[in-house]
């Protein structure tokens, strides 16, 4: 029997394939998944009685999320959110909740398009800055401190001239950036979705792989490089030698998000937004297997390819953004940042 949660602020209906409640037991971890449209961080994971625990709290225009050690980053409109787990190890909130993410700190910097986010061996975040067409870190007087743009960029620029958009990390540095296409104009890239997208390697500056379809989110597991070429809704294995290109699995919509994790890959899909997919190969796909587009995230076993667990969303939410893995995590929750409980939640270091 499928299990249906409600998500009564935004008239969202939440369902779970059968066997994922077991999959989070079986891998010991949670989720946390964003919504940019809606503005919101969900927080998954098990209840005491074995069922699926959704917390939604609002962070407006949320994206990217990393989770780091205990700790959650999160990228909004104008601010990047540091959350902080304020329970130890035994203690548990409202006879449930393991862990508790509460926002300890938000550094403005300005509507830059934060995208995904890194944490460098420092400990510090990095972050796609895609507004300027570059990867960024904080600085304590200015919006943002330039960190790499790619070659192609001759300036940086609020002009999001290529849409880089996904960073892969690698020992504590930026490793991978995925981009729609190689343009140095305003916007450039709006014309380049179908074929021009690219993965580059950060240290060196070379295309790894290009002839890509509105790439996102690159990650490295198990010494392999992963993409989704979102454009066609297909999870790709790239040889980083080669830069030949393998499908692994497909999905029913506009993916973007990727976390991997003991050889499942976990990723968030959307629906197109006022025909967003037209021209996409994805359109064209999901018309020819004469199936819908999705809401929700899948889990995908990386040995198959096959979608072995999902979360499926319905109604006002028809969009997502970012997923992270949370081990060791069983049942988190977050408090908002416009809650009267974030002025009462108060604990002394």
């Amino acid at each position: 029997m499928t299990n249906t949660h409600s998500a009564p602020q935004v008239g969202t209906s939440i369902t779970v394939s059968r066997g994922f409640a077991g999959w989070l037991e079986s891998q010991k971890v949670s989720l946390a998944f964003t919504s940019y449209q809606t503005g919101q961080l969900f927080l998954v994971g098990l209840l005491p009685n074995g069922s699926v625990s959704f917390n939604q709290q609002n962070f407006v225009r949320a994206m990217g999320v990393c989770y780091d050690g205990g700790r959650l980053w999160l990228g909004s409109l104008y601010q990047l959110w540091r959350l902080e787990n304020m329970l130890g190890v035994g203690e548990q909130a409202n006879g449930s909740f393991d862990t508790v993410f509460v926002p300890r700190e938000g550094r403005t910097t300005g509507d830059i398009d934060i995208h995904e986010i890194g944490i460098l061996v420092d400990g510090h975040p990095v972050f796609v800055n895609t507004k300027h067409s570059c990867l960024a870190v904080l600085d304590p007087v200015h919006s943002f401190r330039p960190y790499w743009r790619p070659p192609f960029i001759s300036k940086l620029a609020a002009e999001d001239r290529c849409h880089l958009n996904g960073m892969a990390m690698l020992d504590g540095r930026p490793a991978y950036v995925t981009a729609v296409s190689q343009t140095d104009v305003l916007s450039g890239w709006r014309a380049r979705r179908e074929t021009g997208g690219v993965i580059i390697e950060v240290e060196t500056g070379r295309v790894v792989t290009d002839q890509l379809s509105m790439p996102h989110s690159p990650r490295v597991a198990d010494g392999k490089l992963y993409a989704l070429d979102s454009g066609r809704g297909q999870l790709i294995r790239v040889d980083l030698d080669t830069g030949a290109k393998q499908d692994v699995a497909f999905c029913p919509g506009f993916l973007r998000g990727l976390a991997v994790h003991n050889g499942f890959a976990v990723v968030t899909a959307s629906k197109p937004r006022d025909g967003s997919f037209k021209e996409l190969e994805l359109e064209r796909e999901i018309t020819r297997r004469d199936g819908e587009p999705w809401c929700g995230v899948f889990v995908i076993d990386l040995r198959t390819g096959d979608l072995v667990d999902w979360i499926r969303l319905d109604g006002e939410i028809s969009e997502l953004f970012d997923v992270a893995i949370l081990p060791g995590h069983v049942c988190p929750m977050s408090i908002g940042v416009d809650t009267m409980e974030i002025q009462n939640t108060i604990t002394i270091g």
